[in-house]
Parts: C-alpha cells; sequence; structure tokens
C-alpha cells in the first residue's frame, strides 16, 4: 500500500503518464480515419518499452557517468531492436497482405521510430537535468548558509571578550554601572545568538541593537574621548542582513581604543532613504605610528567582505581610507536587491 502511495505522488510518473498520452495521440492521430485502433496500442507499447529501456537503464547507467560511446551503442542496439519487432513480428500479424509483405528499408524505419522515441527520451533527459538543477541549487544554497552561519559565528567572540574585559573591571570598582552593562550586554548577546539565525531581520531591530552595542562601546574609551551616533531612517520597514555595520564599529572600538590613551574619536552615521538605499559611514582615530595594515586585515573584516559578496552580489559598495590619523568606512547596499538564500 506504501509502495502504491508514493507512485501515485512521484510527480516523475504523472509525468511520464501525460507525456506518453500525448506522444501516443499524435501518433496514432490520421484525419482520414480518427479513430484509435487496437494495434496502433500495440505498435506504441513497442516504443514505450523501448523508451522505459533508455530512459531508466542506459541514461543513468551509461550517458549520466559519461560512457558516451557505450550509451550510443546500446541505444542503436534499442532502436534496432524496435525496427525488428515492428517489420517482422507486429506487421506480419495485423497486415500480413500489405505491410507485413516487404521490408522498406533501414532509412524509411529509421524516420518513422527515431522521432517518437527521442521525443520520450528527450523528455526524460529534461526532466533529470531540471531535477539536477534544482539539487546544485539547493547544495550551493546550504554551502552558503553553511558559510553565512560560519562567518557569523566568528564575529561574536571579539564582542565578548572586549565587553568582559570591561565589564570585570566595572566589577573590582564596584561601579553601580554594573548591573546596567550587564542587561546590556546580555540583550545584545541574546540577539546575536539567538534572533540572528535567519538571513534577515527587520533594520529597525538591527539599529536598535547597533545602538546598545555603541553604548557598550563607550565604555571602553570611557574618559578618553567621544563616541557619536546619528541615524536619518526615512522608512525602516526593511530588512537587512544581520551582525554587517556592528563588524565595522567593532573594529572602530578595537584599534580606536587599543592605539590611544586620549583624543578618542569615534563616530558613525546611517541613513537609509525612502527607496531602500543604506548609506553607512564609520570613522575612527588612530595613532599613525602603530601598523595600518592591521585595521583592516582582521577577521571581522575579511568576513563581512565576503558576507557582502554573497547577499548582496552588485547591490552594495564599500570604501576603506585611512589618511591622516583618521581610519574610514563608507558602505552603501540597496535592501531591495537582497538575495533569498
Amino acid at each position: 500500500m506504501n509502495i502504491m502511495r508514493k507512485i501515485l505522488l512521484n510527480k516523475e510518473v504523472w509525468f511520464q503518464v501525460i507525456l506518453h498520452i500525448v506522444v501516443f495521440t499524435f501518433y496514432s492521430f490520421d484525419r482520414r480515419n480518427p479513430e484509435i485502433q487496437f494495434y496502433q496500442y500495440i505498435f506504441f507499447l513497442n516504443y514505450v518499452i523501448a523508451g522505459l529501456i533508455i530512459n531508466y537503464i542506459l541514461l543513468p547507467k551509461f550517458l549520466y557517468p559519461g560512457s558516451y560511446l557505450k550509451f550510443a551503442v546500446y541505444v542503436s542496439v534499442v532502436v534496432a531492436c524496435v525496427i525488428f519487432v515492428e517489420e517482422a513480428i507486429l506487421e506480419k500479424i495485423y497486415f500480413p497482405n500489405t505491410r507485413g509483405k516487404k521490408f522498406l528499408g533501414i532509412a524509411f524505419n529509421l524516420i518513422g521510430t527515431l522521432p517518437t522515441l527521442s521525443i520520450l527520451a528527450g523528455f526524460k533527459f529534461g526532466w533529470d537535468a531540471l531535477i539536477k538543477q534544482k539539487e546544485v541549487k539547493e547544495l550551493k544554497d546550504s554551502v552558503k548558509e553553511s558559510e553565512l552561519q560560519f562567518l557569523k559565528s566568528q564575529i561574536n567572540p571579539h564582542f565578548l571578550f572586549n565587553n568582559l574585559n570591561n565589564l570585570y573591571s566595572y566589577a573590582i570598582e564596584k561601579s553601580p554601572r554594573t548591573p546596567e552593562i550587564i542587561l546590556e550586554l546580555s540583550g545584545v548577546l541574546r540577539y546575536m545568538l539567538y534572533e540572528c539565525k535567519v538571513t534577515y531581520v527587520s533594520l529597525s531591530k538591527e539599529l536598535e541593537q547597533l545602538e546598545n552595542f555603541i553604548n557598550l562601546g563607550r565604555l571602553q574609551i570611557e574618559g578618553r574621548g567621544s563616541v557619536t551616533f546619528t541615524k536619518e531612517i526615512a522608512q525602516s520597514n526593511f530588512r537587512i542582513a544581520p551582525l554587517i555595520l556592528v563588524v565595522f564599529l567593532e573594529n572602530a572600538f578595537k584599534h580606536g581604543s587599543s592605539s590611544q590613551t586620549d583624543g578618542i574619536q569615534i563616530n558613525s552615521n546611517v541613513k537609509v532613504t525612502n527607496d531602500g538605499i543604506l548609506h553607512f559611514k564609520c570613522s575612527n582615530t588612530f595613532k599613525t605610528q602603530t601598523n595600518i595594515s592591521n585595521l583592516d586585515s582582521g577577521i571581522g573584516l575579511k568576513n563581512v567582505r565576503k558576507r557582502l559578496m554573497i547577499i548582496y552580489p552588485n547591490a552594495h559598495t564599500l570604501e576603506v581610507t585611512s589618511d591622516n590619523g583618521i581610519y574610514q568606512v563608507e558602505l552603501m547596499i540597496d535592501l531591495k536587491k537582497q538575495k533569498e538564500i
């Protein structure tokens, strides 16, 4: 019963049934005599058997693995058998006094045989090609999804280690702000660990967590400089890939605070237009005597570049500059053109 159920639910079975009905209709149709005769079923059954042999034995066993010569040889044998059965058996049974009296030649029989077999085998080949294309797409999507999850997972440890160190120092000093810091940190971590598992999140939610991150980042440079964040959001009902903008801010806090003891300036701005164009700018000061090449060679920046290429192909621009002690990132994303993964 289960086997019959699987057969009935198999799309390819229905595809083959409909295909054979259509081909048989054209095969047997005669304007002079539109009535279908019994012998036409028998003659067509000869083609059906040959088509099934080609489709489910020769195609998977020889053509798909690349044994083209063997496939051609065996197909030739099948075609020869079809002609032999039709000429030597069926026509002698059903037309003993007319068509069954003489053999009309190889060329004539090939003209009558090959079109029908080509249609039956060609549609099966096309069906298999579509299935294979779907499998390849699913595999690529799976690989991309795995890669994206891996790239996102590499962001969290940097953020966690930096803020745990800050939290530790505040706890040592018994600062009254410690509970507030713990609450903000737990909220950001909850967002990173649980709510960012999807490919896209709401823009408003991402910006909210971005502000929480900046509030935590201010603790790293408290008393040594200033941090500003502004936003101009014409419309916030767009979606965005999570944990992209935060990487640039994390990089700014990391290098801005580690290379300077005072005078630190970290400025960031997010602007979203009505048509879904996001402009993000982030800049931070750094000491020119530090190794500038380290600013844009970290794991986080490499990962975010790769994620942008996967999620927003031909829909983003990223410019990174460092001049006169200012490291600046400018990112543009067309949120309407994000790729579904």
